[in-house]
């Protein structure tokens, strides 16, 4: 938001001192009002009806699904799993929410790079944090945010020890990033590979 003030404050300052405008200004303060607009956009948090139900997992971002595949997840997970990707570009929503209800047990921060996030390899290689939760059946899930090349800040408000509900708002990404899920292997996935999917609304699989 400091960003969108100091660009306000330019254009105040433009339109109360430039006497004479000419080709230049006008150019400026159109390139200026694009981005002021696209940085209203990025932080949108529309207003949705959100999916409820105790026995699908809910999707916990905008984007496009980019990976579904059995992976090894050793930090919390602890054995084989079922990654399912979603990247977010410059013009989803890019708040995240909790996929179902649960206990978070697990929230990690990890230093990295600033790969294009719909690059395979930046789930391990970027700059990320890690979220375990442990579903009311005993089931454990992990959601792990991924900051992407223009990402340069993930907001993560999970904290060890709370209980969490369905869409809850987990937290945010900023500019262009992906959110990895990695769920039991029994679970049965909804979705499929470039399936446009909204963060509190579509179901990516069901809880059994």
């Amino acid at each position: 938001m400091i960003t969108l003030a100091v660009s306000v404050a330019i254009w105040v300052v433009l339109m109360l001192t430039v006497r004479q405008w000419n080709v230049f200004h006008y150019i400026f303060l159109c390139a200026l009002t694009v981005f002021d607009l696209a940085i209203v956009s990025f932080f949108r948090i529309p207003r949705r009806i959100f999916t409820e139900s105790a026995n699908e997992l809910i999707s916990p971002a905008d984007g496009t699904i980019v990976t579904i595949e059995q992976v090894h997840e050793k930090n919390y997970i602890g054995g084989d799993c079922m990654q399912v990707s979603i990247f977010m570009n410059g013009t989803d929503v890019h708040v995240n929410r909790y996929p179902c209800d649960g206990t978070v047990e697990y929230v990690r921060y990890r230093r990295g790079n600033y790969f294009v996030a719909s690059y395979p390899k930046s789930s391990d290689l970027n700059e990320r944090t890690e979220v375990g939760m442990r579903l009311p059946g005993g089931q454990k899930i992990m959601i792990r945010q991924v900051a992407g090349v223009m990402a340069r800040r993930i907001v993560c408000y999970a904290k060890e020890g709370t209980s969490v509900k369905q869409n809850q708002e987990m937290g945010f990404i900023k500019f262009g990033s992906r959110i990895d899920l990695f769920l039991p292997l029994d679970f049965p996935i909804c979705v499929g590979l470039q399936d446009k999917v909204k963060n509190g609304i579509s179901p990516l699989a069901e809880i059994v």
